[in-house]
C-alpha cells in the first residue's frame, strides 16, 4: 500500500505525518510553525520535520493544507494572511525539489473535504460537497476524488454567498453573506445583541436558551436554519452533489439545527434533489489526512 506525507500548516502550529492511502496515520510529528517569521524559517522547519518521519523516503508524494485560497496549479498561496510572505511563494515546487517526489498544496478546508470524500463519508461517490460550519463557513466541491478550486483558488469559498441583501453590514464580506448570518461567530454576535444582560461566550449558549424556550433565542436559531437551508439549496443548483458532508465545530450542536436546515433546503430546492443525504463528517483528523490525499487525488 502506498503512503504519503501530509502537512497541516497553520499560522501557529504545524503537523507532519506519514499516512497510508487508506487514510491510516502511520506516524506524525508536531511543533510550532513559526508562521510569522517568514518563508525561510517556516520551510526550513518543515523540511526538518519531514526528515524526522521514520522511513519518509518510502512515501510517494507530499501534500500540504494551508489557511487561505491556493492556486493549486502553481502550488502557491493566493492570499497568506496567517502566513506572511507566502503569497505567490513556490511552496509545492520547493518541497518537490527538496525531497525528490511530487508535492501539492491546497486550502485547509479543501483538504478536510477531500479526506471525507476519498476515505470518509463520501468514499465511492463521484460528486461530494463538504461544508464546514465553525467560526466561519467554508466549503469544497470534490469531483471524482479531486478538489475543484477554480482558476483563482476561490472555488468552494462559499462564505460570501448572499442569502439576504436586507441584512446589516458586518465586515468586509457582502451584506447578508452566509458567514455573517449562520456561522458560530454570527450566532454568538446575534445572541449578545439579543441578550446584553447575559453571558454569551459562544453559540452553544444561544442553543441552550432556545432549548429552554426563550423566544428570542428560538428566532435566532430558526433564522440560522433558514439561511443554511438556502445556502445548501443554492449549492445544489450549481453542482447537485451525491452527498452533503458537514464538518466544523458547530456540528456538536447538529441535533439542534440540522433537521430544520434540511426542511428549509427542501422548501427552497427542486424536488429532484430532495433525496440528497446530509451527513456529519466522521474523520477525527481530516486536515492532515486530506493533505496526504492530495498526491493520491492527482494520480500519484
Amino acid at each position: 500500500m502506498k503512503s504519503y506525507i501530509g502537512i497541516d500548516l497553520g499560522g501557529t502550529n504545524v503537523r507532519v505525518a506519514k499516512i497510508a492511502e487508506d487514510g491510516t496515520i502511520i506516524s506524525q510529528v508536531k511543533g510550532p510553525s513559526y508562521g510569522t517569521e517568514g518563508p525561510s524559517k517556516v520551510m526550513a522547519n518543515l523540511k526538518e520535520m519531514i526528515r524526522d518521519i521514520p522511513n519518509w523516503k518510502e512515501c510517494s508524494g507530499i501534500g500540504c493544507g494551508v489557511p487561505g485560497p491556493v492556486d493549486t496549479k502553481a502550488g502557491a498561496m493566493v492570499l497568506s494572511t496567517n502566513l506572511p510572505g507566502f503569497t505567490g511563494y513556490p511552496f509545492a515546487d520547493e518541497l518537490a525539489k527538496e525531497f525528490g517526489m511530487p508535492a501539492f498544496l491546497d486550502n485547509d478546508a479543501n483538504v478536510a473535504g477531500l479526506a471525507e470524500a476519498v476515505v470518509g463519508a463520501g468514499k465511492g461517490l463521484s460528486t461530494v460537497f463538504y461544508v464546514t460550519i465553525s467560526t466561519g463557513i467554508g466549503g469544497v466541491l470534490v469531483v471524482n476524488g479531486k478538489t475543484v478550486s477554480g482558476k483563482h483558488g476561490f472555488g468552494g469559498e462559499i462564505a460570501n454567498i448572499i442569502i439576504d441583501r436586507d441584512r446589516e453590514k458586518v465586515n468586509y464580506l457582502n451584506v447578508g453573506a452566509i458567514e455573517n448570518e449562520a456561522s458560530g461567530t454570527a450566532i454568538t454576535r446575534k445572541g449578545r445583541e439579543a441578550f446584553p444582560e447575559k453571558d454569551i461566550p459562544h453559540a452553544g449558549a444561544v442553543f441552550a436558551l432556545a432549548e429552554k424556550g426563550d423566544e428570542k433565542a428560538i428566532a435566532i436559531i430558526d433564522g440560522m436554519k433558514k439561511d443554511l437551508g438556502q445556502l445548501f439549496a443554492t449549492i445544489a443548483c450549481v453542482c447537485d452533489p451525491d452527498i452533503f458532508i458537514i464538518g466544523g465545530g458547530m456540528t456538536k450542536s447538529a441535533d439542534k439545527f440540522l433537521a430544520g436546515v434540511i426542511e428549509n433546503y427542501k422548501a427552497m430546492s427542486h424536488t429532484a434533489v430532495h433525496d440528497t443525504p446530509f451527513v456529519i463528517a466522521g474523520l477525527e483528523e481530516p486536515g492532515i489526512i486530506g493533505a496526504a490525499m492530495l498526491p493520491k487525488s492527482n494520480g500519484i
